[in-house]
């Protein structure tokens, strides 16, 4: 399954490892030892003034236009297409 996390990038929610709300991961001192010792500060996407959620991977870190709970509610959405098609298909039958 594919996830729209906004500014125009999409990525396989199997990939997912975390979404973090930006206030959060900013004011961490963790988070930034964590990317400064791995090298994936180099692999930022969407790096903007509006960013209110961040979305790490296990290659890349995504920062977000959405929030947490949209981001949430789309992977929920994801979910119940997966459900319908698997109703639609007991009709068939």
């Amino acid at each position: 399954m594919f996830i729209h996390i906004g500014n125009d990038s999409i990525i396989q929610s199997d990939d997912i490892i975390s979404i973090i709300d930006r206030n959060v991961a900013m004011s961490s001192s963790i988070m930034e030892e964590m990317l400064v010792n791995t090298g994936i500060k180099q692999h930022v996407f969407n790096a903007a003034d509006d960013v209110k959620s961040v979305v790490i991977t296990e290659d890349d870190i995504y920062c977000s236009s959405l929030s947490v709970a949209t981001l949430k509610k789309r992977s929920g959405m994801t979910l119940s297409t997966s459900t319908l098609e698997d109703f639609s298909n007991e009709l068939e039958e």
